[in-house]
């Protein structure tokens, strides 16, 4: 998925745990194999290519096409799995794909907690050790190497974070309505939320809404904070935000 991803399991049998990383390492490669828009031979590529059918797909791309269509309801259109006319899902790929790999590692009996981190983007479950939350940093974009924040699970069975913006790839996420990079007033959004799936693609698209319209429909969504940073440097969330710092 061009991206780092990383792996923390805290508890387990070490051969159970080693089983289940290598299961969800070649998990994270048959997905990128399967969702790939740089490959065309992957099965979305000859999907949008229409030499394939959503049901000769594996399973799962009729899985993520299924939430890609919610995530567009729910926003209104302002995320979308579609690039300049094209079928593409990158922008739930990863998240769903982090989410999933950290409810496998979970999985494993004796597991106490769970961090898998693609690209910047994270799942937590559980805990790393009694008493003591998962620490998810976020990085200010303003200041390399700084952070414009620290998350705490403390109290949650679950937590996801995940960041859209410009810092780390340029102008790359899209305006569903134009087709052409969007251009707002933010620098990154950075969602919090129980499942990365949803996180991932609720800051990409209150991203691309700008910082307002952004905050306001983040405000409306249950279970949900958020922070957002402007290219003015100025620092908006939401109003629940202050319980999840730490």
């Amino acid at each position: 998925m061009g991206t780092v991803f990383s792996l923390d399991v805290r508890g387990g049998d070490p051969r159970e745990v080693a089983a289940g990383v290598r299961e969800v390492v070649a998990g994270l490669h048959g997905a990128d194999a399967v969702f790939s828009t740089y490959r065309e031979d992957s099965q979305v590529s000859r999907l949008a290519q229409g030499e394939l059918t959503v049901e000769q797909c594996a399973p799962e791309v009729a899985e993520v096409l299924g939430l890609a269509a919610e995530a567009e309801r729910v926003s209104e259109g302002w995320f979308s799995v579609r690039y300049r006319g094209r079928l593409d899902p990158t922008g739930i790929v990863k998240g769903w794909s982090v989410e999933r790999a950290a409810r496998r590692l979970a999985a494993v009996p004796g597991v106490a907690g769970v961090s898998v981190n693609g690209g910047g983007d994270v799942q937590v479950l559980g805990a790393p050790a009694p008493d003591r939350p998962w620490r998810l940093g976020v990085a200010d974009p303003l200041r390399p190497g700084g952070l414009a924040a620290v998350l705490s699970s403390s109290g949650l069975p679950e937590l996801a974070v995940a960041t859209s913006g410009t810092a780390e790839r340029g102008a790359h996420i899209v305006d569903p309505r134009t087709g052409r990079s969007a251009v707002t007033d933010l620098l990154a959004v950075t969602v919090v939320a129980p499942r990365l799936t949803w996180a991932d693609c609720w800051a990409t698209a209150a991203f691309a809404m700008g910082s307002r319209e952004g905050l306001t429909w983040l405000e409306s969504l249950p279970d949900v904070e958020a922070l957002l940073i402007t290219a003015g440097d100025e620092v908006r969330c939401t109003g629940g935000l202050a319980t999840r710092l730490g």
